[in-house]
């Protein structure tokens, strides 16, 4: 069949896209994307919904000094619409909304452009957002910028995150009073009587679908099939990762219950108040958002409807290779032209470990905003460009935006993170070496004991049973065991009269090492905070040196970790973290928020021959709900004097 031209029709209340694959309706001016056509289906959103309640363009704001992760919820209305291309190739529209004084405290001080695009042969559309906020407009924070996609529930039934994540899913009635009983927290549901009976007794939360940013590249739906109506996909695409904040391992939610397929851009899931925006008074700032592609397909020959992820997924990487587009027509898009390329390779050098440098193979290696080690991870207001470290160690960072960037990397098996402070700036064409790059991990002397492997997750960790009364049965026989609902209550059953006591060299941590240390629930109902040892035998200490703990904690939730050592009521303690982390990956069923690592002296006064005990009390507790404070460890090693390891030469130089 010969293909279409995109023709675009100019209505008084609504705008179409179409290009003989499919019709796209918006409204007019407000840019709400109320009807998809697709496969002689009249329409794949939610025909229940109104008519700004389908797809749209969404943020979460609040004024500037308040605190917290919520605020007001705005979708997107525009206010002027606008032809930006129009011809037989592509179509592009504009729907803008422009802030002024007089909408302070009613509408979040942004000038939006929501942008959608529709080329010719193509089995979607294209959306990206321009952001903008002026200096002289009023400071405020912005905890959270999507776009959103509910599709009809009596249609689209299969929800598919990844090869191993997908389901035949419940409906959104089954969530309401009287099908559902709400849990703590209030995301999580238990389906006592769901329409299909098949679903009774399971818990559906939409955290237990989110997903870090670089495994987020296509999630979405597949309608029931029969044979009048073949199966459809509904596909949310996202080729790359620059625009999103957090970095390539930040969790965001993807598809859930309803049937709804999310964007998220920004959010503060996972890490808390330390990812809201927040724009300074006199602060300009902007940034574009996108584009994603919403991708629709259908089911050619076979009776597999799972051949349409497979589809799905090929679409996905066609997408990924013509990143960044040529299409988009804005300024504010860069295209390839205009970007730059940074490249080198990666070496670490562990004294301790190796007399010659070490291949970081599979290093996560980033150019994000200049800031400090760490700091990519709660960047939020810039682009970041990320890539993986080959087996040789050497990264090329591609397609760059022009701007000024600091080099940030980490290596799984190595704690801690490599910055380098030197500002690179990207300009259009730009291809930076940085040469060889060494990364020192933080090490004083060798490793006497260890718990645990630094890949910044609580993975590897002993994760238990979940309560078989709340239960999502995708989870049974999964790998991603630790996404089932309620494990922090299974602590307290696990450890019902003293809490968990570690014995290095007899005891495993897969087996023996809960995943996080939680709150305890007592018998009243109120909760306490919880004592965890590690026991440790030593020999020839050495009362006048110092040893050194490297605690990295995977995620810390309003809590604070006291360190002691041989002595549980020492006070004050030997190290506090203080009160930290708010990223509540615990409750939403992650297996890592923030990463933090604490270097902590011990004297070698406080160690002795024989049997030592470090005591690591987790204080904060509140009740009578669970506010799911608590923490979860990475990796844990005492470094310390070792009469019995050899003392190495160190060679300087990497290669002759």
């Amino acid at each position: 069949m010969a293909s279409q031209a995109v023709q675009l029709r100019i209505e008084h209340s609504q705008v179409v896209m179409e290009n003989g694959i499919l019709q796209v309706y918006l409204s007019n001016p407000g840019g709400f994307v109320t009807r998809i056509q697709y496969n002689g289906i009249a329409n794949l959103l939610e025909i229940l919904n109104e008519r700004d309640n389908r797809g749209y363009w969404d943020v979460v704001w609040s004024e500037a000094g308040s605190t917290g992760t919520t605020g007001t919820f705005e979708r997107i209305v525009g206010t002027r619409f606008r032809v930006i291309t129009e011809n037989e190739e592509q179509v592009e529209i504009s729907f803008t909304s422009k802030w002024d004084p007089s909408l302070k405290g009613k509408r979040a001080p942004l000038n939006i452009d929501k942008r959608y695009v529709m080329l010719r042969d193509s089995s979607g559309f294209y959306s990206y957002g321009i952001f903008e906020h002026l200096g002289k407009w009023p400071a405020f924070n912005i905890p959270q910028i999507r776009t959103v996609y509910k599709l009809r529930k009596d249609k689209f039934d299969y929800m598919v995150v990844s090869d191993n994540r997908q389901r035949f899913m419940p409906l959104p009635d089954d969530r309401l009073p009287g099908r559902g009983k709400e849990l703590v927290p209030p995301e999580a549901v238990l389906l006592v009587n769901p329409v299909e009976p098949e679903f009774k007794g399971e818990v559906d939360d939409k955290y237990q679908y989110s997903s870090e940013n670089k495994d987020l590249m296509v999630h979405g739906w597949i309608s029931s099939q029969s044979e009048a109506d073949p199966s459809v996909g509904f596909w949310v695409i996202i080729p790359s990762n620059e625009f999103r904040s957090g970095g390539p391992v930040k969790q965001n939610l993807s598809s859930h219950v309803g049937p709804i397929s999310l964007a998220m851009f920004l959010s503060a899931h996972y890490a808390g108040e330390d990812l809201v925006l927040k724009l300074q008074p006199n602060e300009a700032w902007k940034k574009v958002f996108g584009p994603t592609f919403v991708y629709l397909n259908t089911l050619l020959d076979g009776d597999n409807p799972l051949q349409v992820w497979e589809d799905a997924k090929y679409q996905m990487k066609e997408e990924v290779q013509s990143w960044p587009y040529d299409f988009p027509a804005s300024e504010d898009f860069q295209k390839s032209s205009q970007r730059g390329t940074v490249c080198g390779t990666l070496l670490v050098r562990d004294r301790c470990l190796s007399d010659d440098y070490i291949i970081a193979q599979d290093a996560y290696v980033g150019v994000a905003p200049p800031g400090e080690a760490g700091s990519w991870q709660r960047e939020c207001m810039g682009y970041q460009f990320w890539s993986r470290a080959n087996e040789e160690g050497y990264f090329s960072i591609n397609n760059i935006r022009s701007g000024n960037y600091n080099l940030y990397a980490w290596v799984p098996g190595f704690i801690g993170d490599y910055w380098n402070n030197v500002v690179l700036t990207i300009t259009p064409g730009c291809e930076i070496d940085v040469g060889e790059v060494i990364y020192e991990p933080p090490r004083d002397e060798p490793t006497l004991w260890e718990i645990g492997i630094p890949d910044r997750s609580a993975n590897g960790f002993y994760v238990p049973d979940p309560n078989p009364n709340y239960i999502n049965k995708l989870f049974v026989d999964h790998p991603d065991k630790f996404r089932q609902y309620g494990l922090w209550e299974r602590y307290a059953e696990l450890y019902p009269n003293e809490d968990l006591i570690y014995t290095v060299g007899d005891s495993d941590y897969t087996k023996d090492w809960f995943f996080a240390q939680v709150t305890r629930k007592q018998e009243d109902g109120s909760y306490q905070g919880t004592t965890w040892q590690i026991k440790f035998n030593l020999d020839d200490v050495d009362a006048s040196k110092i040893y050194k703990i490297r605690l990295a904690l995977a995620s810390a939730n309003v809590s604070e970790l006291q360190v002691r050592v041989n002595d549980p009521k020492q006070d004050p303690p030997l190290f506090t973290t203080g009160v930290i982390g708010k990223d509540n990956a615990i409750a939403r069923h992650g297996i890592h928020g923030l990463y933090r690592l604490f270097s902590i002296d011990v004297p070698g006064l406080l160690l002795q021959n024989d049997v030592n005990t470090i005591f690591l009390t987790q204080t904060m507790a509140a009740g009578p709900l669970p506010l799911f404070q608590g923490i979860m460890y990475d990796y844990i090693r005492l470094e310390g004097p070792n009469p019995f390891l050899p003392q190495k030469t160190i060679k300087l130089g990497y290669s002759e």
